[in-house]
């Protein structure tokens, strides 16, 4: 039991109490000092360590990027259209828009009176052909028998010649057109590919000399993306230029390609111009006529800060980043952002090239910081 021994050797009861309350007063004050700042400073746990991503801050040149309207369109380089070179009844169409088909596959067949013409020719040829021959021989043994002159001979030589040529310039239409002795003309595919346009059904008359074509066929395995570009961004665009496409069907996946072809002329129209960039698609899945979207990406003349998008904090009209040393130091830093493209940021104020900070996940310690 505690006690206070006074001067004159008397415990005094108040001074007893007075000394017992200056006791609670000191035990009451150390119990709440127990606390120090290092128990509420902020430590990145070892789970939450494992989920966080890090990204180094670097000097890189500064890209902006132009957003384009387009669309898919087969290569005209590789792209053929089919005309009929005769008139005549279609009797079969053997070909759909949109099918594969390959070189030499028949498309449609068409009954026509010229290549009932085109028959009697190739018959015509064959009879003068077979006379021609007979009647050389005929004057070779004439010539033989010395009753006949060399210029007979000659003649006759030349008449055979004439003769075959006209059978062999018929023979070659025959098979150059692809005509029959049913007097049909069958329309084949040029080359392998999908069939992009179709002008022609079952029983329908094709006027002698029709002019347009009746199917289009093309190679898909490299396709090209055209888009229009504003007379405001015609500054910016050069040949080579980087781009990334994307479009409707197929949301999310990104192309990248350069661009190839500027086409200095503006569309009267839409006071825009065209630029191409080429594209494989082995797998076909890049159809005609899809909508894409086209980022076209320049480069600025500077060089700042940057770091992934994703790490830009926005709060209160404010952007931050969460600047890492280690697991017991994270700063909050307010930054500048200059630029923002979809993966990338530049910053003109508030980081240094070479210091860390926190791309993913950031938010849950921007909030247990800053609360």
């Amino acid at each position: 039991m505690l006690s206070v021994k006074t001067c004159n050797g008397r415990y005094n009861v108040a001074l007893v109490w007075l000394a017992l309350v200056a006791v609670l007063v000191t035990g009451c004050h150390k119990e709440g000092a127990t606390e120090s700042p290092e128990s509420k400073t902020f430590v990145l746990s070892e789970t939450m360590l494992k989920t966080i991503i890090l990204d180094t801050v670097e000097q890189r040149p500064v890209n902006g990027a132009l957003n384009l309207n387009g669309k898919i369109v087969a290569d005209e380089n590789r792209l053929v259209e089919i005309f009929p070179i005769v008139g005549g009844n279609v009797v079969e169409v053997d070909a759909e828009l949109g099918d594969q088909v390959k070189k030499g596959q028949v498309l449609a067949t068409i009954k026509s009176s010229e290549v009932a013409e085109y028959d009697r020719q190739l018959i015509d040829a064959q009879s003068d052909v077979l006379v021609a021959q007979k009647n050389l021989a005929v004057k070779q043994d004439l010539y033989n028998s010395k009753l006949s002159s060399d210029r007979e001979l000659i003649a006759a030589q030349k008449e055979l010649e004439k003769a075959e040529a006209a059978l062999k310039r018929i023979t070659e239409t025959f098979s150059i057109y692809n005509f029959n002795k049913q007097s049909e003309y069958r329309l084949k595919a040029p080359i392998n590919g999908f069939i992009t346009d179709k002008n022609i059904t079952r029983d329908m008359t094709l006027p002698s000399g029709h002019s347009e074509s009746v199917f289009a066929v093309a190679e898909l395995d490299e396709v090209w993306a055209i888009a229009n570009v504003y007379e405001s961004d015609i500054a910016r665009i050069r040949e080579g230029m980087d781009v990334v496409i994307t479009t409707i069907s197929y949301p999310g996946e990104q192309i990248r390609g350069k661009i190839d072809k500027i086409f200095s002329v503006l569309d009267p129209d839409t006071k825009t111009m065209k630029v191409r960039i080429r594209i494989p698609n082995k797998d076909f899945r890049l159809k005609p006529e899809m909508l894409a979207t086209v980022k076209a990406i320049y480069h600025e003349n500077k060089e700042l800060p940057a770091v992934p998008a994703s790490a830009i904090i926005f709060d209160n009209s404010r952007q931050f980043v969460m600047i890492f040393k280690d697991r017991y130091n994270i700063e909050t830093r307010e930054v500048e952002v200059y630029k923002t493209t979809d993966d990338t940021a530049w910053l003109s104020a508030g980081v240094q090239p070479g210091e860390v900070v926190i791309s993913h996940d950031q938010l849950f310690i921007y909030d247990a910081l800053n609360d």
